[in-house]
């Protein structure tokens, strides 16, 4: 069965293709990726590496772990399960802070309304 490994404290510049490379030397390495952002595009500076089998990713963990790579000293332990997310928001409950409506605010002078003074006395 196979060992996927969490691999922190990467630099930047570090591809899946060098992560790969890196682990083979603790055995088979069936996946290795960087963690992107999403909006630029950018390693977010860990990846995760999947081993063949248990005993080459507790090879990897012994073997990487701690071990200086780019500058770096790296993390490297099993991978937790990944946590379900809620869906968006972040519980905030009623976007807009108690405003109904939620469009566009209308101006009376935007569209040649006019606008009638009335005077009280």
């Amino acid at each position: 069965m196979s060992m996927k490994l969490y691999v922190g404290n990467l630099a930047f510049a570090t591809s899946s293709q060098d992560l790969q490379e890196l682990f083979a030397g603790a055995g088979t390495v069936e996946s290795a990726s960087i963690v992107e952002d999403r909006e630029t595009g950018r390693s977010r500076g860990f990846g995760f590496v999947e081993m063949s089998s248990k005993e080459e990713g507790e090879a990897a963990i012994s073997q990487f772990n701690g071990k200086e790579v780019g500058g770096r000293a790296l993390k490297v332990n099993e991978a937790k399960p990944r946590e379900p997310r809620s869906g968006g928001g972040g519980g905030r409950g009623g976007f807009g802070g108690g405003r109904s409506g939620g469009g566009a605010v209308h101006n009376p002078l935007a569209d040649g309304d006019e606008i009638r003074r009335c005077d009280r006395r």
